[in-house]
């Protein structure tokens, strides 16, 4: 198991974006549509994170005309490019899931000054 691990290590990205929870982020996903690839940009919240080492994964969610949509990357991925970050959010929790259930102005998270 330990061997595994080690070869899972040598395989990951060496520069790992700052991503907090509660922060506003542009991933850059490559998408393939046949024989062409493209990048696109998917904005949002980070409401999450899991895992650890290789298998780390973070979740964004945004509303898209009116309906929410969460997408789940797995950070070390070579199909996610790049992570922007957009604006640094202050929260007191690691998992903001409460956010589901919430529209409008009470599902803002405060801005957290530098």
């Amino acid at each position: 198991m330990d061997a595994l691990k080690l070869m899972a290590q040598e395989s990951v990205k060496t520069e790992i974006p700052n991503i907090q929870i509660g922060s506003t982020v542009k991933v850059h996903v490559k998408i393939r549509e046949g024989d062409r690839e493209r990048v696109q940009i998917f904005e949002g919240t980070v409401i999450a994170r899991r895992g650890s080492g290789v298998s780390e994964t973070f979740t964004v969610r945004r509303l898209s005309y009116g309906v929410g949509v969460e997408r789940v990357f797995p950070i070390h991925s070579p199909n996610v490019v790049k992570v922007e970050l957009v604006r640094l959010g202050r929260v007191r929790r690691s998992k903001l899931y409460y956010l589901r259930g919430r529209v409008g102005k009470s599902a803002k998270i405060r801005e957290q000054l530098k």
